[in-house]
């Protein structure tokens, strides 16, 4: 069986992974599928994550505290918002979108984990509640 329209980690999320090569994920996909020569495919050897944020419950969002604090913690290398400030916001399963994305890199994937876990617990997201 093949699968049909299958699709890659992307976006985003495919900024976790690197290769020895340059490449992202989606140019190694892509030349691959055009039958263009590939270099070695190596990845990186540190562990890498992401954690994409949530949208805690339905509204509108206001504010976004602890951000230094979250970008601060040891491990943690990019913190990428995707939704404004004022925006109208619904959480899973009804809406697709999260609010943005935490990348970080360290030695093992536990050390991953925790630098993720920790700096998503230093977020505060203020969310008005919809008017009736």
């Amino acid at each position: 069986m093949l699968e049909v329209a299958a699709r890659t980690i992307g976006g985003f999320c495919s900024r976790a992974l690197r290769f020895a090569a340059g490449m992202s994920l989606e140019e190694i996909v892509l030349r691959h599928a055009c039958r263009l020569s590939l270099p070695v495919l190596a990845r990186e050897h540190q562990a890498s994550g992401v954690f994409m944020l949530p949208v805690p419950r339905a509204g509108t969002l206001t504010a976004i505290h602890g951000l230094d604090e979250a970008r601060g913690v040891d491990g943690i290398v990019d913190l990428v918002l995707t939704v404004p400030l004022g925006e109208e916001i619904v959480p899973l399963p009804e809406e697709s979108r999260v609010l943005g994305f935490l990348f970080a890199r360290g030695a093992t994937p536990a050390a991953v984990e925790r630098s993720l876990r920790a700096a998503g617990d230093r977020l505060e997201i203020e969310v008005k509640p919809p008017t009736p």
